[in-house]
């Protein structure tokens, strides 16, 4: 590699990384005693969060309650009149139900045709987080920035509605029963959701339409948020895949509009018992309280009569523009006007004989090389680093503590190997091997193109390289400043590429980092001319070699728990009341001193047929041991009715608990076919009939309201249903049959799994 020791160049790319982080959140002093933002009190809003987030409070729990009656009273004390509305609600993706108990409040406006909607969930994930991000971060800035709104005593023009959701975590069941049962839900003409995913980092804005965004997205540029951190790729991807929040109900329900606020970072707290106050980022909340303050104070006045659109516009973070965008019917003629300057460009060049044909096509040798070491290594010593630690595995959403060191460190890997490849090619004219960087990222828009449009800004930091070859052609300016003045012209290309890098391992687990790997060859490729200048030594290469070294060293050094950074596992006793025999059972890939109270290594490993039904992350248990049996208690079944009329049998039944239940769950054996199922008297899809294969039937999270379940529903007189009840309980630490050493301090229960939990479990005699 034939490097430039431009040391102003590299100043520049670094300056420019962290202007492209920082522009995206705010910063925070720590010598304020209080921040604010056009009146939004930070220490108020933490104030509540502190006293909603002292204990687990997910739906059907006393402290559930505590905490929804602290929210009333804290909107009635801001001269509101709340109300809590009781549905039953059945979620017909997933068949999950509850009684949600939702709270309201509104405010009138002057003259309204449609009501802005403030929306975020109260409930925590059950059994052991918090809930302190997610979201009690989002119900204390709504409640923040509502009270500093009406202390300024402004009459909006637009009613606002502010709902804080019940059951968000176990299926979106609070926003359903708003959307399909109140009557204000016709009113809503856009929905604000503040979410979270982490415990810190940016907030991003992410639309749900069911159209198009143009008209939603200019309406969002003139409410004029400070650090407004989105671009059109995250939106292309989200309506790709399956990711669901409580703003996904109103557009699939009711055709309402909405912007979702989220954050991601900090992912190793989601959904745990480090989901706390403490360790939620300060900067992020400001964040939230931005775009609050700044959507809340234009959205209350503007016309929300009609936000759809029948036009898509690309958008990204840009430097000085807050956001760069464009109708995604550019994307085709940026695309050919920037192949037509290439082909161009490459015949000037072979006819100057500055690239020569050969020089070319030998160009492609090191890129092609690099793209594919960069993403083979990135995979594989990932799944190296796996066996090695493997403790990571037991992390189920796949980012570690450690993640931003691995992060750093796979980045500075990936630069070496790019170095080293081409420090074969150092004799290579820069101009030549410019050709594969920019075919790459044609080739890579056409694909955008067809497939995901939303990422069409990434033509950009082709029509950067392209500019950087005509100056390569066409000007003569010292090797010495070249350097510098293709860093200035690559500062669109970083600022856009660089904050990605870090967004897919981080929002989607470190095994993503084989697409950082990519959007790296790429980046670099773009900017390639930065460090290739002939016949000088590369001293990059061993920076980056050391660079990749210690954070390495860092990462594994960092790799074990703490009090900070706790060990997740898990622990259930399972009684299959039929046959009179129980099991412990575990997720855990690794032992330790809670977990080895049951198992050891020689213990069975597998159990995916103790119980029906898996983790979120569709894991079974990993570690079982038959026990002995302990005689726990179970519910009362009562059959109401048993008919048959007309082909069809009718059956209705009551299942009691005679102990505290979390939640039922109901799996069918074998394919059926069911109408008019009803729970609670809430029937579900309207009586429709459904197929289900084997599976999930039903799973009902108990709530406050709730003394029984009763289900009712028809089926063929011909069929034998084969349906196991699995009722469960999160009392396994506290119950007296059991003598359970607790977990140490640097241990937590596992999330996205039954944890702590008794489960028992039977066939129903129908």
């Amino acid at each position: 590699m034939k490097t430039s020791r431009n040391y102003l160049a590299v100043i520049i790319i670094i300056l420019t990384v962290y202007w492209s982080f920082s522009d995206m959140i705010p910063s925070v002093s720590s010598s304020k005693k209080e921040i604010k933002t056009a009146d939004f009190s930070v220490d108020n809003a933490l104030y509540h969060l502190k006293n909603i987030s002292q204990k687990p409070h997910h739906t059907g729990t006393e402290e559930h309650k505590i905490v929804q009656e602290y929210l009333v009273q804290e909107l009635k004390k801001i001269g509101l009149t709340p109300e809590v509305q009781y549905q039953t609600a059945i979620n017909k993706k997933w068949r999950a139900a509850t009684t949600a108990e939702n709270i309201l409040a509104r405010i009138k406006g002057s003259d309204s045709n449609k009501a802005l909607l403030l929306l975020s969930h109260y409930d925590s994930n059950p059994h052991s987080s918090l809930g302190a991000s997610d979201a009690g971060s989002g119900v204390v800035t709504i409640l923040e920035g509502v009270r500093a709104y009406l202390a300024a005593n402004k009459t909006p023009k637009n009613d606002i509605i502010i709902l804080f959701s019940d059951a968000e975590e176990v299926g979106l069941l609070g926003a359903q029963a708003f959307v399909e049962n109140h009557p204000w839900a016709k009113d809503v003409g856009l929905v604000l959701n503040f979410e979270a995913r982490g415990s810190g980092g940016s907030s991003y804005m992410l639309m749900e339409t069911n159209g198009k965004n143009k008209i939603l997205l200019t309406e969002f540029l003139k409410a004029n948020p400070n650090y407004p951190a989105a671009n059109s790729l995250m939106y292309g991807v989200y309506k790709k895949l399956p990711n669901d929040t409580d703003l996904t109900v109103f557009r699939e329900k009711g055709n309402v509009n909405g912007f979702n606020f989220a954050f991601i970072d900090d992912h190793f707290d989601y959904h745990t018992e480090q989901d706390s106050y403490e360790r939620l980022n300060r900067e992020t909340l400001l964040h939230q309280a931005d775009y609050l303050t700044s959507t809340l104070n234009y959205f209350a006045d503007a016309d929300l009569t009609n936000l759809n659109s029948d036009t898509d516009y690309i958008y990204v973070n840009f430097p000085f523009t807050k956001l760069l965008t464009y109708p995604f019917s550019w994307v085709l003629p940026m695309l050919i006007i920037a192949l037509v300057i290439f082909i161009a460009l490459v015949f000037v060049g072979i006819s100057r004989k500055k690239i020569t044909t050969v020089g070319m096509l030998k160009g492609f040798i090191p890129y092609i090389i690099s793209l594919i070491m960069c993403i083979g290594i990135s995979y594989g010593l990932w799944q190296l680093l796996l066996i090695i630690h493997p403790q990571y595995t037991d992390i189920l959403h796949g980012f570690t503590y450690n993640g931003h060191q691995y992060i750093i460190a796979f980045v500075f890997l990936n630069l070496w190997i790019i170095f080293k490849t081409y420090s074969f090619f150092k004799e290579h004219k820069t101009t030549d091997l410019l050709v594969a960087p920019i075919t790459f990222g044609l080739v890579v828009n056409y694909l955008i193109y067809t497939n995901l449009p939303g990422a069409g800004f990434l033509i950009i930091p082709v029509y950067a390289s392209l500019f950087i070859l005509a100056v390569l052609l066409f000007m003569n300016i010292k090797r010495e400043s070249r350097g510098t003045l293709f860093a200035i012209l690559s500062i669109p290309t970083i600022y856009m590429v660089a904050p990605m890098v870090l967004l897919f391992p981080v929002a989607l687990g470190l095994k993503m980092l084989l697409i950082s790997a990519v959007l790296l060859v790429l980046l670099f490729g773009f900017m390639l001319p930065i460090f290739q200048q002939e016949k000088l030594k590369n001293g990059w290469q061993a920076l980056t070699g050391f660079i990749t070294l210690l954070f390495f060293v860092l990462a594994t050094f960092n790799s074990g728990f703490s009090i900070e950074k706790k060990k997740p596992n898990s622990l259930v006793f399972i009684q299959n009341s039929d046959t009179n025999t129980s099991y412990w059972a575990s997720h855990n890939k690794t032992l330790d001193g809670y977990t080895k109270q049951f198992f050891d290594e020689d213990s069975p490993q597998g159990g995916k047929d103790l119980l029906a039904g898996n983790s979120k992350y569709n894991t079974s248990f990993n570690y079982y041991k038959k026990t002995e049996n302990k005689d726990i208690a179970i519910s009362n079944i009562n059959i109401n009715k048993d008919t048959i009329y007309n082909g069809k049998r009718n059956i209705s039944l009551t299942i009691t608990p005679t102990r505290t239940i979390a939640k039922y769950e109901l799996f069918t054996a074998s394919k059926i076919t069911l109408t008019d199922l009803t729970i609670n008297g809430t029937l579900y899809d309207s009586g429709k009939a459904f197929t289900t294969d084997k599976g999930t039937l039903l799973i009902y999270q108990m709530a406050n309201t709730d003394s029984n379940l009763t289900i009712s529903f028809s089926i063929d007189k011909n069929v034998e249903p084969d349906i196991t009840l699995h009722e469960i309980s999160n009392d396994l630490l506290s119950h007296p049959k059991f003598t359970i050493k607790p977990r140490s301090e640097v241990m937590m229960p596992m999330p996205f799994v039954i944890n702590d939990a008794i489960i028992c479990t039977r066939k129903l005699k129908l």
